[in-house]
């Protein structure tokens, strides 16, 4: 099964984003107080969960003791803390320096096995025969909440998360509901469907099982958060009595310091400072992600003069503006770009020096569609790419119309094409929002006609020795193959090329080309790249990516007779029995994939790394190996790998995303480790923001 690739609208507008509305439903729960703006044209794709498990992974069969399970939180037993009264309910003080401390203790503590709170994470309401009969079959107590677990839920009263914001705070709404009787917890499993990717409800959950700080500006209003918060804590304790459930006793504490005690002490848990400033000091999921795309496409000649990358954002690089200022032309392709050839002709042709960079626009890839396009469409792709390499080499051709006269002074003569005046040469930066997406069709059509080489040449070249990476749509496909001849033939480089020997470039098409869907697949190292069962079912494209090993993680590809073979069985490796379901699990097979990983590195070639779509079994052995070789936190791995998987987004479901953070401690303990870990996120926060991250992309 191949990535889906979507066709992009034609020149379609964009509304401009809104923020969600700070009265939080059950339906966009979870998500940041403003939703991020979207990468133009990532998609969430169809992860086939597959058939249901054939047995459940159970707890060991000797299990730890009750206390080797339970997680310790320096909030419990609440000896050390003051007591207060707000109507029936007991609750505790606790200052700056108190939640600080109490935040620091938590990050240090390992999280119970996935066995023991899987598949509770998942959501398992009791109406959702569904998800039940998937999950849990004949064993009704899995829908036991687990005793396992004590976190620390941190909640701003007031709930505006756009300052003073500390670490990994929520707002009340977010899991409280105000009932006729008093608040209680929200109902937040799934009534109804089946999904292993509910990241939207887990800081929910995770509130339920947590000792719970609520701090605000205004006392009162705190107190009144931390009343509901203790009353739904006591309604919880009691339904599970009723029902002859044993759970941990939880607590509620309320922070008796001003936000500014924070800011001045502890500034490492202010994710937002008071006057809704970022600050830096606490990772953002969708900040991150935006550094590393900008990273990976960061601004690189493709050829003279000519160069390739992302819109400059100060946000992310303050200097980036500064530097895009020695572009002398800028061209950003857009949605609502539009085919102006005749305006780099007007630049070439002037005699103006222009001491300011030139700003002009390109429609984006994906947005002129065969068979509608046009032959002026075609004309003005043709212009665009001569009058770029004209500006970049400094080349003005004499004008069109000019006309010269013979020696008698009466007959005009017209002047020689080739005849041309050099003039300064032009630096020209071509660029989109994530520096790949929307500038793809006019890197691919300049660099084809800039080189001379066949397309499926220019796109391979284009990768490899420029190290660019891009994703071409299939209208993007079928319009340079349309357009080929014309881009060899007026090529520069085969000025003194016959009409035969073009024709012949353009019908070299080599075998890889009729296989594929448009998209390579995803480098996300040298030595690895990460790609779906369409990609694997191509050797041909794999050996001109330089990749000599295959990683089939749940699917088989399925080659030719013979193609083992000479591919070499050592050089394959397949992890079986292991579906995208959400119960079966992948960590006791990190280590084996590494070292196959490792092998292909130290072979001097790359490993694909697949599974049937590329985005959840596949993207998680990625994530372990980034984590592994570069020393990054999971939620720095994940953004990472999220980043170079271009339009595609990855899903590691919520197992697998625990099993990563169980990974994170083993790296962190282990001989390669510190010997004592920290984690720099915990589970609830890191699923709310992806939750977040993948808001925008949810149809």
């Amino acid at each position: 099964m191949s990535t889906i690739v979507l066709p992009r609208p034609v020149h379609q507008r964009s509304s401009s984003p809104r923020p969600l509305s700070p009265n939080l439903s059950l339906d966009n729960i979870n998500t940041s107080t403003a939703c991020p703006i979207p990468v133009p044209n990532k998609h969430l794709p169809v992860c086939p969960p597959g058939p249901p498990p054939r047995q459940l992974d159970t707890p060991p069969h000797s299990p730890p003791s009750k206390e080797a399970t339970l997680q310790q939180s320096a909030l419990f037993p609440p000896e050390n803390y003051t007591p207060r009264s707000l109507g029936p309910y007991k609750v505790y003080e606790i200052d700056a320096d108190g939640v600080a401390a109490a935040l620091d203790h938590i990050a240090h503590q390992p999280l119970p096995d996935p066995s023991l709170v899987f598949p509770w994470l998942h959501g398992l309401h009791p109406c959702n025969h569904i998800q039940q009969a998937f999950f849990i079959a004949r064993r009704r107590n899995l829908r036991k909440t687990p005793k396992c677990l004590r976190g620390i839920t941190v909640v701003k009263a007031g709930g505006d998360l756009s300052y003073a914001r500390l670490k990994g705070a929520i707002a009340p709404e977010e899991f409280l509901l105000q009932a006729p009787t008093g608040a209680v917890f929200r109902e937040v499993d799934p009534k109804e469907g089946f999904s292993v990717r509910n990241f939207q409800i887990q800081a929910a959950k995770s509130a339920m099982v947590s000792d719970i700080i609520v701090y605000g500006e205004d006392m009162v209003e705190t107190e009144r958060h931390a009343h509901d918060v203790a009353a739904a804590q006591q309604v919880w304790r009691d339904a599970h009595e009723e029902k002859g459930q044993e759970i941990p006793y939880y607590n509620t504490f309320i922070c008796t310091s001003r936000f500014d005690e924070f800011e001045e002490n502890h500034p490492d848990i202010v994710t937002t400072d008071s006057r809704g400033q970022m600050t830096g000091r606490v990772m953002d999921f969708f900040h991150q992600e935006r550094l590393e795309m900008c990273t990976m496409t960061k601004a690189s000649e493709i050829h003279h003069n000519v160069w390739l990358g992302p819109t400059p954002d100060p946000a992310i690089d303050p200097l980036l503006l500064q530097r895009h200022e020695q572009f002398d032309v800028l061209i950003e392709c857009s949605d609502l770009g539009r085919l102006n050839p005749a305006a780099l002709q007007a630049i070439a042709e002037s005699s103006n020096v222009e001491e300011q960079p030139i700003y002009l626009e390109f429609p984006s890839s994906g947005s002129i569609m065969p068979p509608t396009w046009s032959q002026v469409e075609a004309d003005g792709i043709m212009e665009t790419c001569k009058w770029l390499h004209n500006l970049a080499y400094g080349i003005v051709p004499c004008p069109s119309g000019g006309q010269d006269t013979d020696t008698e002074g009466d007959s005009p003569m017209p002047f020689s094409s080739t005849e041309q005046v050099r003039g300064r040469e032009k630096k020209i930066l071509i660029h989109c929002t994530d520096g790949y997406t929307e500038s793809t069709l006019l890197g691919l059509a300049y660099y084809t006609y800039a080189t001379g080489l066949p397309v499926p040449t220019a796109w391979l070249d284009l990768h490899m020795s420029k190290h660019r990476n891009f994703f071409a749509y299939p209208s993007d496909v079928a319009l340079l193959a349309s357009i080929a001849p014309r881009l060899l033939s007026e090529s520069p480089v085969h000025v003194d090329k016959s009409l035969g020997d073009i024709t012949e470039l353009v019908k070299e098409e080599p075998e890889w080309v009729k296989h594929m869907d448009g998209s390579l697949p995803s480098r996300v190292t040298d030595y690895m790249y990460l790609g779906n069962l369409g990609h694997a079912n191509n050797p041909d494209l794999l050996r001109q990516l330089g990749i000599g090993q295959v990683l089939s993680v749940g699917e088989m590809a399925s080659w030719k007779d013979g193609e083992l073979d000479d591919w070499g069985k050592d050089n394959v490796m397949v992890v079986q029995r292991v579906q995208d379901n959400g119960v079966d699990p992948l960590t006791d097979e990190f280590e084996r994939c590494l070292a196959f990983i490792d092998r292909g590195k130290a072979k001097k070639t790359a490993t694909l790394v697949h599974c049937r779509v590329g985005v959840s079994r596949s993207a998680t052995i990625c994530i372990a190996e980034v984590m592994r070789s570069m020393g990054l936190s999971f939620p720095r791995a994940y953004c990472f790998v999220r980043a170079r998987r271009l339009n595609v987004i990855i899903q590691p479901h919520l197992r697998f995303s625990y099993e990563l953070l169980k990974w994170e401690e083993k790296l962190r303990i282990g001989p390669q480790g510190e010997g004592r870990f920290k984690r720099e996120l915990e589970w609830a926060d890191i699923a709310r923001e992806v939750a977040a991250m993948n808001k925008p992309y949810a149809r």
